[in-house]
């Protein structure tokens, strides 16, 4: 029996994992059951560490295999087909992780404000908006469904198939409505079409257009992405005193752990909050 066709199988009904996903988890599954003897229902905690040890990536690609792993075990271990999990104690080589970039509030509105100087100015201003207001990823928002827009609230289907509803500021719900408006009543589903053969404009057809909107604020390109767009949305809700959680939530991360690297960005801040609010902080 092929426990990891099962376990692969299983966190694509019950999960709902994509696609480029399940290719990486078989990969890396696969690749380890190979190279450990016996296979992977036989490894021990030290055979794991040792294979984990001699792999050549990089610190983030080795976490991302060790990741595959815990999943599989776990998913044993929930099964009853194996009675000890060898991934539990794993040692993984520490790796420094890239803090986010963003740009200062006053950057962004010199973006949004340059977009009125960009051919299909109406549409680019309603993008950069909406990644500003709701931290969208740039897939999420160029494939973004007219059956999405719910007055003041955007119903975006993530990463693992999973559903979220994230808030508009009037701005945003301005810019957005102003290109519907022109957008008029069309045949495609989305929100932002396009003749091409997706239907919708595409990442790097966005990206482009982002880049000489940068050029025209006198911001330097290689500061700007529909990414940093993102990264500035959470660093600015963090900063202006949001919760955690409730970023975690906005941005759609599975992991609270993801989300906490912004913590990493705005250390004047958050020491400010810390002094203003903690209630021994003035005692």
């Amino acid at each position: 029996m092929n426990y990891i066709d099962i376990f692969l199988e299983a966190l694509s009904a019950e999960r709902g994992r994509s696609q480029k996903t399940l290719r990486s988890y078989e990969s890396d599954l696969r690749l380890a059951d190979g190279a450990i003897p016996g296979g992977l229902l036989a490894a021990t905690s030290d055979d794991i560490q040792q294979y984990l040890s001699t792999l050549p990536d990089k610190p983030s690609s080795v976490a991302r295999k060790a990741s595959a792993l815990r999943g599989f075990y776990k998913f044993l271990m929930l099964e009853k087909i194996i009675q000890t999990n060898p991934t539990t104690n794993l040692e993984l080589p520490k790796h420094n992780r890239t803090l986010p970039k963003f740009l200062t509030i006053n950057e962004i509105e010199l973006l949004i404000s340059s977009a009125g100087d960009i051919k299909t100015s109406i549409r680019l201003r309603a993008m950069i908006e909406l990644l500003y207001a709701s931290g969208l990823r740039v897939s999420e928002l160029c494939e973004l469904p007219m059956t999405g827009v719910l007055g003041d609230k955007l119903l975006i289907h993530g990463k693992g198939a999973k559903e979220r509803l994230v808030p508009m500021h009037d701005a945003a719900i301005h810019a957005l409505n102003k290109w519907l408006d022109m957008r008029g009543e069309t045949d495609s589903k989305f929100v932002f079409p396009s003749n091409g053969k997706s239907g919708h404009i595409t990442r790097d057809g966005f990206f482009k257009i982002l880049k000489k909107c940068a050029v025209l604020s006198g911001i330097e390109p290689n500061r700007v992405s529909p990414h940093v767009l993102r990264h500035s949305f959470a660093s600015h809700l963090l900063a202006g005193g949001a919760n955690l959680r409730a970023i975690q939530t906005m941005l759609g991360h599975e992991d609270i752990s993801t989300t906490q690297i912004y913590t990493h960005v705005m250390p004047e801040k958050l020491c400010e909050t810390v002094a203003t609010h903690h209630p021994l902080a003035k005692k």
